[in-house]
């Protein structure tokens, strides 16, 4: 900061660094000193608009400062800086010549600011009064604002703020109120001041104390994998600092290029100079600079930047699926079935690769197929992979279900617009084990032969299948059971025969049951249930038990014959019952189904009978046949002598013991049960007596104390006095006779006693009195 100053009495001039010491002399008016503005790029005056070149030898005066002062005084000049700057210049107090003492370098930061002139304009005002009135004071009209400029209050000098600079960038103009006052004075008996305002309009004009400045930042290119040499990148843009008189800029690139990019120095395009593919990174950092050109051409100021290129991957290629010899999509293998969970299929190389890069690359895999059988990994993929293809549910892999599993493997990119995609097939052919047993057609077999069929006869045929291929579904059948003794079953038919000298006969066995066994050729079976039912033929007749039988019939009471059929089942057993013959005349019916006799409704009495037969003995012969009802039916006769008779005995017993009488068992076991059910009855009986009798013993004593205790009297003896017993055997007349006493007696003699802390003693006493009395009574009934 250069300053002027005089030689004053009654002030001192300070700069920010360097106070200056002057002579006292006294004066009646004291205005501040002023340069000379002789206009930018001027060798003397107030070094507006200086500039100096980075290469002026030390020593060199650079400028001569041009002031006066406004009474004439004597100016002395000098510079000053800021705070730890380094001094760059020194003046020479009374020519004002400054000289540059240090070497200057523009590229090293240069500490001092641009110098500064404190008076920047000189306000002039003219007061007409004279005396006191005609001296003017000036002053600046803020407002309350902060101002960077002030006003010398005497001499009317404008001048910048210590420590206050003007920017062009910031602000072009700047507008100041000035207001000039005069001394005041008496006007019609009044003290009057008077003042007046004006507007002074500063104009800042631009130097060079901006470097340039990039517009749009950050900045950002990208390098496509289509794009050739010689294409645009990316464009800079950047302005000179200083808006006021803008100098044109010049681009370079000072590094992160690599060789393969190149910068317009006038238009600031950045260019590729290769193919992308040969550019060894993905990104570049790019350090851009822009300078400013003098007029002569020479680069001034300058500004950095950095520039981001990034290569960039376009999507245009599909995942592709390569086998061994290159791009494939069919894949075949042969494998067993039923491989074990978790198993890799080692059959199957597969690679997928996506030629793209970054996101384009990423893609998912997905196998589709029947059910859930296989599973691939990975199931997310980056560029590229080797496809491993696990199995996971191995049932399900059945040979027997699938012959060959055809699976489509997919590649399906995930996080681009295109999702492009890649398909193959993958088709494996299963291979047979035996991992199946035999299975019959049904759990049990049911089979109908009839009796007395020959050896080697059919009975059934049972039927299993192994789903298995080759030997192994091949089936061998077997019986086994305790049944299974008259049966043979044909090992590869599966054909169930009897054996050659089986002899079925339905009355000795109808029913067979066994086990047959199905077996395939490592041992795998499985088993039914066979029932054999022997049908029972009519092969043989009712018989019976003898030939000529004789029965007694009484009038009013059945005869039955009895036939039997050793036949196993009906109809071949059932037997029907008919009269044939009589001798002589029938008088009978029969139950055709139970074989009963009787006579017919209107026979009721021997003299019926005697009437109808000339025989006195009243014997019949009667001829009774039994049918069987099978197919061809069998019968038999036999001949019945019936003896009719009649018994006084009535009733239903007569009946029964005239049937009975030839089988005492029946009526041993009738006399029998007559015997335990008059037993039965007699312990019922005895049962409710015995309880009655309890209960009675429980209530009534009480109820006849409570009447003795209440004063009643017991009944008066019998108006008659009992008789004399007889004598006992060998007893004289004469002797003391014998006295029965009564109960009212012996209570009279016998007093009980009381006993209050026996309560129960007093009630069974009173029961045993009252019992006695009673039985006296009766004797005396029965002597009268």
């Amino acid at each position: 900061m250069a300053f002027l100053s005089r030689m004053k009495n009654v002030k001192k001039l300070h700069c920010s660094l360097l106070l200056v010491l002057v002579h006292v002399c006294f004066a009646q008016a004291d205005y501040a000193p002023f340069f000379y503005d002789n206009g930018p790029y001027s060798s003397n005056g107030n070094l507006a608009l200086f500039s100096l070149t980075e290469d002026t030898p030390v020593g060199t005066e650079i400028y001569a400062l041009n002031g006066t002062d406004p009474e004439g005084q004597e100016v002395r000049y000098g510079l000053s800086f800021e705070p730890g700057a380094k001094e760059y210049f020194r003046v020479e107090p009374k020519s004002g010549n400054i000289t540059l003492v240090e070497q200057l370098d523009r590229e090293v930061y240069l500490p001092c600011r641009p110098i500064n002139i404190y008076s920047i304009y000189k306000v002039l005002a003219v007061d007409r009064d004279t005396g006191s009135g005609g001296s003017i004071t000036f002053y600046l009209q803020t407002n309350g604002q902060s101002s960077k400029f002030a006003i010398d209050r005497h001499s009317g000098v404008l001048r910048i703020k210590p420590g206050e600079m003007l920017d062009y960038e910031r602000s072009t103009t700047h507008f100041i109120t000035v207001v000039a006052k005069d001394g005041g004075g008496n006007y019609n008996g009044k003290e009057q001041v008077m003042s007046s305002s004006a507007t002074l309009t500063i104009n800042v004009i631009d130097t060079q104390d901006t470097p340039p400045s990039f517009v749009g930042t950050p900045y950002f290119g990208y390098v496509y994998e289509v794009s050739v040499p010689g294409s645009e990148i990316f464009t800079v843009f950047a302005k000179d600092g200083d808006l006021g008189m803008p100098k044109p800029i010049h681009y370079s690139l000072e590094n992160g290029t690599d060789g393969v990019f190149s910068i317009n120095k006038t238009s600031g395009v950045i260019s590729l100079l290769t193919y992308p593919i040969y550019l060894k990174r993905e990104i570049f950092n790019m350090k851009v600079k822009a300078s400013e050109v003098s007029p002569e051409g020479n680069l001034m100021d300058y500004g950095f930047t950095t520039v981001v290129i990034r290569v960039v991957d376009l999507n245009n290629h599909p995942p592709t699926f390569y086998g061994e010899n290159g791009p494939q999509n069919m894949f075949e293998m042969t494998m067993y079935e039923h491989p074990p969970e978790g198993e890799i299929i080692r059959g199957l190389k597969i690679t997928v690769n996506d030629s793209d890069q970054g996101s384009n690359a990423k893609f998912n895999l997905r196998l589709v197929g029947p059910g859930r059988m296989l599973r691939v990994v990975p199931q997310t993929v980056l560029n590229e992979a080797q496809v491993t293809i696990l199995v996971e549910d191995s049932a399900a892999m059945d040979y027997e279900k699938f012959h060959f599993l055809t699976f489509k493997l997919l590649a399906v990119e995930m996080d681009t617009p295109e999702r492009f995609s890649a398909t193959a097939d993958i088709v494996i052919h299963l291979l047979d084990t035996n991992d199946n047993a035999p299975k019959f057609s049904s759990v049990y077999y049911i089979a109908r032969i009839p009796e007395n069929s020959p050896g080697n006869s059919n009975v059934v045929s049972v039927t299993a299948t192994d789903p298995d291929s080759g030997f192994w579904g091949e089936v061998k059948y077997s019986i086994y059971g305790s049944g299974a003794d008259l049966f043979l079953i044909h090992s590869a038919s599966g054909i169930i025969y009897t054996q050659p000298w089986a002899s079925l006969d339905a009355e000795v066995k109808s029913k067979y049951n066994f086990y047959v066994k199905a077996e395939d050729a490592e041992g795998k079976y499985s088993l039914a249930e066979v029932f054999v039912t022997v049908l029972d033929l009519n092969d043989h007749p009712p018989e019976f038990n003898e030939n000529f039988l004789e029965k007694t019939m009484i009038i009013g009471a059945l005869v039955k014959i009895e036939a039997q059929d050793d036949d196993a089942e009906g109809p071949n057993n059932v037997i029907e019952y008919s009269i044939m013959k009589t001798d002589p005349e029938n008088i009978f019916d029969i139950n055709a189904d139970t074989g009963e006799i009787k006579l017919k409704s209107y026979i009721k009495s021997m003299d019926i009978v005697q009437n109808i037969t000339k025989q006195n003995d009243c014997t019949w012969s009667v001829v009774v046949q039994a049918q069987d009802r099978g197919s061809p039916s069998f019968s038999t006769t036999t001949v019945v002598k019936i003896d009719i008779t009649e018994t006084q005995l009535r009733g239903p017993w007569a009946s029964f013991f005239v049937q009975s009488r030839d089988k005492p068992l029946h009526i041993l076991g009738m006399i029998a049960g007559v015997i335990s059910l008059m037993v039965v009855v007699t312990v019922f009986i005895s049962t409710i007596m015995f309880m009655r009798n309890k209960k009675s013993n429980r209530i009534l004593p009480h109820r006849r104390i409570r009447s003795m205790v209440s004063g009643r009297h017991w009944p008066p003896p019998p108006p008659n006095a009992p008789a004399l017993p007889p004598l006992l055997p060998g007893g004289r007349p004469g002797d003391r006779q014998w006295v029965v006493p009564t109960v009212l007696g012996t209570v009279a003699q016998i007093k009980p006693k009381r006993n209050r802390n026996r309560p129960v003693d007093s009630v069974n006493a009173a029961l045993v009195s009252e019992l006695k009395m009673r039985l006296d009574q009766r004797r005396l009934a029965n002597s009268s």
